[in-house]
């Protein structure tokens, strides 16, 4: 696999390349580059399968160096500073991202997975729904990337009326009546839509508290959301969820 590195820092650079060397996956540096410029000249030149690509550059970032692209034929992963909604917005489309500074053994792990991916799994969908959080930062992040066995589908976040654990995988309800199988825990989404207007109400069941449509006191506790499903509420979690309530 061809890689290509664009990084400001010359120590970030080396110290990634250093790594790619001594890793025995076939994996063959073929360019670097210092900022925006240079970085789509290496690009454009070197036809790589995998970029390594610095967020903040003296010319621009690197989401402005992928923007230059009208089709993105690479796969990515991003280097970056740490940075809380940033690193939200490559959760939520599914992105991969390493953090400064890196890491060995997740850099490691990072080019494993992206050797294993067949293809660009649509990176330019994700990378959509990448720019479209980034660019939404004052209102929330709000598109959230789910794969599928056989599709990817960029969901908001307030289309979801809940998620339900399904045996280490999970499944999203939408408003449109949609339901989506993904092979991700409830434990993931639960952690990712924190903050968000998601509550976990069960072991089973994480809900969008705006699709309440009321609380049954009934056989020990239930929630009736808006699409007439009946979700139970564990004793563990009655007291928080009660408190939670009042204050919606």
């Amino acid at each position: 696999m061809k890689i290509v590195i664009i990084d400001d820092e010359d120590r970030a650079r080396k110290s990634i390349a250093d790594l790619i060397k001594l890793t025995n996956h076939n994996l063959q540096l073929v360019g670097e580059g210092n900022d925006v410029k240079s970085g789509i000249h290496v690009i454009k030149a070197q036809k790589p399968e995998l970029v390594l690509l610095d967020i903040n550059m003296p010319d621009g970032t690197g989401f402005d160096l992928l923007k230059s692209f009208e089709i993105i034929d690479f796969k990515v992963i991003f280097i970056t500073a740490y940075e809380e909604f940033a690193i939200k917005a490559f959760e939520f489309s599914a992105l991969d991202y390493i953090l400064k500074p890196v890491d060995p053994a997740k850099l490691v792990d990072a080019l494993n997975k992206a050797k294993q991916l067949v293809d660009q799994e649509n990176i330019n969908l994700k990378l959509n729904a990448l720019f479209a959080n980034l660019e939404n930062s004052g209102s929330g992040i709000k598109k959230l990337i789910l794969k599928t066995a056989e599709s990817i589908y960029i969901v908001s976040t307030s289309d979801i009326i809940r998620c339900e654990s399904d045996s280490g995988y999970t499944n999203f309800f939408l408003v449109d009546g949609k339901k989506i199988l993904v092979s991700r825990n409830l434990k993931d989404y639960e952690d990712m839509l924190n903050g968000f207007g998601f509550f976990r109400i069960h072991q089973s069941h994480l809900i969008n508290l705006k699709y309440i449509d009321h609380y049954s006191k009934i056989e020990g506790g239930a929630v009736i959301m808006k699409d007439n499903s009946t979700i139970p509420v564990s004793r563990r979690k009655k007291d928080a969820f009660l408190k939670l309530l009042e204050m919606i």
